[in-house]
Order: structure tokens, then sequence, then C-alpha cells
């Protein structure tokens, strides 16, 4: 039975409901996701492949001279998550995080 206040609804704004409900959720998955994820350990064969440091004051310029001082995790495009967090995604090392102030040979400066 329809309450006697109940106003129609028009499928335009059950859609925008659906589309605010499904985003808000999306957002809070990632960030609860990236919250658990394991630290990118700096011994890890894919991190030691591109030279990933959690400080980027730690980089081998020899080693690496294309590195740029300034440059860091924080600043590539490959960073994903959420601003504030000091470890996030990366899409160079799915399933881990890593350190916004680190830096690894596959830095990629933002667009």
């Amino acid at each position: 039975m329809d309450h006697p206040d109940a106003r129609p609804v028009s499928r335009r704004g059950f859609l925008q409901s659906v589309c605010l409900v499904t985003a808000a959720g999306a957002l809070t998955l990632r960030d609860a996701v990236s919250d658990e994820l394991p630290r990118l350990d700096v011994k890890d064969p894919a991190a030691m492949a591109v030279g990933y440091v959690e400080h980027a004051s730690e980089v081998n310029g020899k080693k690496y001279p294309a590195y740029v001082q300034g440059e860091n995790c924080e600043n590539c495009l490959q960073l994903q998550g959420q601003a504030g967090n000091n470890y996030r995604p990366c899409t160079l090392f799915p399933g881990k995080v890593v350190a916004i102030t680190g830096w690894c040979s596959g830095w990629t400066a933002e667009m």
C-alpha cells in the first residue's frame, strides 16, 4: 500500500540517486582497500628492479642519472588513491602501496 504523502519518483531522479549511492560506496571501498594493502618493501624484487626507495633523498644518482631533485611518488602520474595518505597505491606495483616520499625509475611526470 502506498504511503499517503508519497510522491512518484521519476526515472531520472531514481537514476541520480542510484549513481550517487554507487559513487559514494565506490569511494569508501577504494579508501578501505588502499588502507589495507601491504606496503611495498624496498627489497621486493619488483621494487629493486626499478630502484624504489621510500625517501627520494636516498636515490642513487650514479645508478639513476635521470632522477631530478623534487621528483617523488606524490608528484608521479602512476600514483593513485586519496591525497593526504602517506602510502598510496601505484599502478606499477599492483596490490601494494608506496610511500608518497618515495621514488623509482618508473616515475612519470603528471600531465
